[in-house]
């Protein structure tokens, strides 16, 4: 495709859509829903004394239990060739709740890489420090500014799209030019700056100089704790980072910065595919909740770092569950 001359480029075509969100969203729904909602449960209700690492692990599970609710919507409007019949409320909410829910995952985690970043690089000032009171206040802050921005998103009306709808009615996506004129800009702008990059920076640079810092103990359970770390940034390589970077290049594009026919529709394409990473998230995310926790008597794996903290003890770090 040529490069733009009137300021307008033609969508490449979408039919592989239909096929590739419902083959990586059924498993996900099948796998994540269940894993996420125990995982809701144990850490809500079965774990006392709450602590700052259980009420954050909560709401990334809540965080992604929401998400995998969207998703039977989102299956159905693929397999019936990207054609939205619920109407244009449920359009907006499940859209909004499904794009805020991923950045609230994000937000979660990074919380988690923080509190388990101070507990093992700073333990005596984490001792002083942590709080579950402090760490409900963080949570209850980023879901009441979640919820603000998503009712105020959805009172601004329906998103014109620049979709043909004699071919079927599009949800959220292919939005028109007046749309990233008004709301859509600033909310994008805001996301791509504290819901892709200031976190991504903050797991990738705390997550590397904790497994350093855990790597020098020396034990097997630091060791395991260091291999727990590894799968944990690489989940995030695989399933966020790419995201972000695309959505950088989508921001650019939307804001004509990007002007390229041929590099517009590879962006569109790239969306698509990092978009359908970001839901794996929500299946793996079951899985390590399972292999590092003492609540599923999985032998040896109680003392992995992610779900402990670190103490002194006569002048030996040991990890202990939280």
């Amino acid at each position: 495709m040529n490069n733009r001359t009137d300021g307008n480029c033609s969508a490449p075509p979408a039919e592989y859509q239909y096929y590739l969100f419902p083959a990586v969203y059924i498993p996900a729904l099948i796998i994540g829903l269940p894993g996420n909602l125990a995982a809701l449960f144990v850490f809500t209700f079965r774990v006392t004394p709450r602590t700052a690492f259980s009420i954050y692990i909560s709401n990334l599970a809540l965080a992604d239990v929401i998400i995998l609710c969207t998703l039977p919507f989102r299956i159905h409007y693929h397999l019936n060739s990207n054609n939205w019949v619920f109407g244009d409320v449920a359009c907006r909410v499940t859209g909004i709740l499904f794009f805020a829910n991923i950045y609230m995952s994000i937000c979660f985690m990074t919380c988690i890489c923080v509190d388990r970043y101070m507990a093992t690089v700073y333990p005596h000032t984490y001792l002083r420090l942590r709080s579950a009171r402090c760490s409900l206040i963080v949570s209850v802050m980023l879901w009441f500014i979640a919820g603000v921005a998503i009712l105020v998103f959805i009172v601004m009306g329906p998103l014109e799209s620049n979709a043909d709808d004699s071919a079927g009615h599009s949800c959220f996506e292919n939005f028109a030019k007046k749309e990233w004129d008004t709301r859509l800009r600033p909310y994008s702008v805001l996301v791509l700056i504290f819901g892709s990059l200031v976190p991504s920076l903050i797991i990738l640079v705390c997550y590397p100089l904790a497994a350093r810092r855990i790597a020098m103990i020396g034990t097997k359970t630091a060791q395991k704790a260091v291999r727990v770390i590894y799968t944990i940034l690489a989940i995030t390589l695989l399933c966020f980072l790419p995201n972000h970077v695309v959505y950088l290049l989508h921001l650019l594009r939307r804001l004509e910065i990007i002007e390229s026919c041929s590099a517009a529709n590879a962006i569109y394409d790239a969306r698509r595919a990092t978009m359908a990473l970001v839901v794996l998230n929500t299946c793996l995310d079951p899985v390590l909740y399972y292999i590092t926790t003492s609540h599923f008597k999985w032998k040896r794996l109680k003392m992995t770092w992610l779900w402990g903290w670190v103490t002194r003890n006569r002048g030996v770090y040991i990890i202990t569950v939280n």
